[in-house]
């Protein structure tokens, strides 16, 4: 079974494909791999208000670009004390402008610890969402959750991780989510819940057509 992961962030791709990587006879691709060249309209595949739609969204534009099974997410943190924001503005959160890559990560964190300096412990809580959109020929669009709550830090701990990891609080280790390994950010990050859910779909669909 062939699936694209509709991502250019190979931070991202290199977290999916370990995920995913215990369903078996499943060859995960990137978007260079499925032939799919950079357009300019991509940038507009998310303008959505939920995590859901924006997922929909990207699934069924590169679904329709591949031909194959598709895989989208959208994910981003959910601030209580900023009602939900950054939400599914969390890529572009920060107001500079021409910014991507790391220099966005360190914009958008810094913007971030700006808008809760001097809030309370319990003002700064804050959750991860991550939702998975599967889109294959003919069918509709199946979508898998998985959230992480956490504590927004009053300043970046660790060097691993990307986006916010390094100001991101998992309390339950007790380590910001850029001091967490590899498999420890997969076994409690939004984006492995969401992708794991999705692996166990994907190796009931192999079973169904085996």
């Amino acid at each position: 079974m062939r699936l694209v992961v509709a991502t250019r962030s190979q931070h991202k791709m290199r977290e999916i494909r370990e995920i995913l990587s215990d369903v078996p006879g499943l060859e995960v691709m990137d978007l260079d791999q499925a032939r799919v060249e950079y357009d300019p309209e991509e940038e507009a595949l998310e303008p959505f208000q939920t995590f859901e739609e924006n997922a929909a969204s990207k699934a069924r534009y590169y679904q329709k670009k591949t031909r194959l099974l598709t895989v989208a997410d959208d994910s981003g943190l959910e601030v209580d004390a900023l009602d939900g924001a950054p939400g599914v503005r969390t890529k572009r959160f920060a107001p500079e402008e021409g910014l991507d890559g790391e220099a966005r990560d360190l914009a958008n964190n810094a913007h971030l610890l700006a808008l809760l300096d001097g809030h309370p412990h319990e003002a700064r809580r804050a959750k991860y969402v991550c939702v998975a959109a599967l889109a294959g020929e003919g069918e509709e669009i199946v979508t898998f959750r998985g959230e992480a709550p956490g504590l927004v830090l009053e300043e970046p701990r660790g060097g691993g991780g990307f986006g916010y990891d390094p100001i991101i609080l998992d309390e339950a280790s007790g380590r910001s989510f850029a001091e967490l390994n590899a498999d420890e950010k997969n076994a409690r990050s939004h984006r492995g819940k969401a992708f794991r859910a999705l692996g166990e779909a994907l190796k009931a669909r192999a079973g169904s057509t085996g």
